[in-house]
């Protein structure tokens, strides 16, 4: 399950996308366009600039706007950069791997492949899923 920080940031990210070269974008718009905490929302957007995927300017005019194009952004740098490990299961991470305490043997263990299989799945879904692709899609079922 994703975590609050997780979905704000993925907002937040796909309304700066919505803006893009538009100019930056002034955190109190955002916060109130998508429904999240100001406070909560400061932190994230650092975390992001500090990621290299937004950019700021301070002064009048400032706010936050998308150092990466939106085709560059995709869910699963996102959900990684906000929550970790995307793997259900340590043994099958790939940026956080952990042994299982109960596994006996790592290649001969079903539930370990099966997960593997999951993870592989989830990382080609969320991989190809960019804040440019979730705009088009917004925009489609807005359409209907």
């Amino acid at each position: 399950m994703l975590s609050k920080k997780c979905k704000y940031a993925i907002h937040a990210l796909v309304y700066l996308a919505e803006k893009y070269q538009q100019g930056p974008v002034h955190i109190q718009e955002i916060a109130e366009k998508r429904h999240i905490p100001k406070k909560f929302l400061e932190a994230i957007l650092l975390e992001l600039r500090n990621a290299k995927i937004l950019h700021s300017k301070k002064g009048k005019g400032g706010g936050y706007y998308l150092h990466q194009k939106p085709s560059d952004v995709n869910l699963m740098e996102i959900m990684r950069l906000m929550d970790g490990a995307i793997a259900m299961l340590p043994c099958v991470s790939l940026h956080y791997y952990e042994r299982c305490e109960e596994c006996r043997t790592e290649k001969t263990c079903g539930i370990r492949d099966a997960f593997i299989k999951v993870r592989d799945e989830t990382l080609a879904i969320l991989g190809g899923s960019t804040l440019d692709k979730i705009l088009k899609r917004e925009k489609a079922l807005g359409a209907k």
